[in-house]
């Protein structure tokens, strides 16, 4: 049985205030890279993961407290919730890890990668997700993206910076893994704050076996800036936008939000640049062009 919640108003337009709060929910996600590199030097990358998904586990069961949605009645749910947990935990491993090497921005690129990822395994895996002509040419683009990012030569990439994309690009296939998980089982059907705090608590444990086996330590009090970015992850991103996001999808189209996510992997290039200093070549804007093309036609109603 479907939850109701999720049906009643799906098909409302977005008006100009709908609109207005998806652009900031995606310039909120699109800074999200951007604050867990400034909070690199302070912060080692699986600690920091860690008390993000800690604290915003505490953030979504507060906020599931107050909007009276069940998290502990049986529903069939926890064997994928467990899955899906488990991959989202790797996914963190991997983005996190990859963003200690590769850059911010290209970070953003990469980790967007995860709808090309999505589309091509539900097409194979999940029953009436075959994909159209537009569908197929974004997924070209999109690998095209990818491959020229990085097979051509650019002054800011080296070997350390290679390996870290090779992260994130992973950490994008182990994200389109936990959608195809959710979509593909009773997951889909729970409201999906439930589903955020099954990928929270079981991400917890392998991200702080992760900080332990890689011996990661804080070996000084972290400066203000640090904490407000490590705030910024957990509370804001994690806890707000997530909720605001998922009251979205209940008043909105699914389809006419979708089509505002190519702006996060734009946001998250800009801010990279005028905060961090990332340098924008050639080779990289013309494969960032083609990802977030690719994602615009990925999206687009077949």
């Amino acid at each position: 049985m479907k939850d109701s919640r999720a049906i009643d108003h799906s098909v409302r337009p977005l008006d100009s205030v709908g609109a207005a709060i998806v652009v900031a929910l995606c310039l909120s996600w699109g800074l999200n890279t951007v604050a867990i590199k400034l909070t690199l030097p302070d912060v080692p990358p699986l600690i920091q993961a860690t008390i993000r998904s800690l604290g915003a586990l505490a953030v979504v069961v507060l906020w599931c407290a107050v909007r009276r949605i069940p998290l502990l009645q049986r529903d069939g749910t926890l064997v994928p919730g467990v899955v899906a947990g488990a991959l989202f935990g790797v996914e963190f491993v991997l983005i996190y890890s990859g963003l200690q090497l590769s850059l911010a921005s290209r970070a953003s690129i990469f980790l967007y990668t995860a709808p090309f990822f999505v589309a091509l395994g539900g097409a194979f895996f999940l029953p009436g997700e075959r994909l159209g002509l537009w569908q197929w040419l974004g997924l070209a683009l999109s690998f095209t993206g990818m491959v020229v990012a990085i097979g051509v030569p650019q002054a800011a990439v080296n070997a350390r910076v290679l390996t870290g994309d090779a992260l994130l690009i992973g950490g994008g296939a182990a994200w389109a893994a936990t959608t195809l998980i959710i979509k593909g089982s009773r997951l889909r059907l729970i409201a999906p704050e439930k589903t955020l705090a099954y990928q929270l608590l079981v991400s917890v444990p392998i991200l702080a076996a992760g900080a332990w086996a890689l011996g990661e330590h804080i070996v000084a009090t972290p400066r203000p800036a640090a904490l407000w970015w490590l705030v910024y992850q957990t509370v804001w991103v994690v806890g707000v936008t997530y909720a605001v996001w998922f009251a979205m999808i209940k008043s909105y189209s699914a389809s006419r939000l979708s089509a505002f996510t190519f702006l996060t992997p734009l946001f998250g290039v800009i801010a990279a640049h005028f905060m961090l200093g990332d340098p924008i070549d050639w080779p990289f804007a013309l494969a960032a062009g083609l990802v977030v093309g690719g994602l615009i036609l990925v999206n687009r109603p077949r």
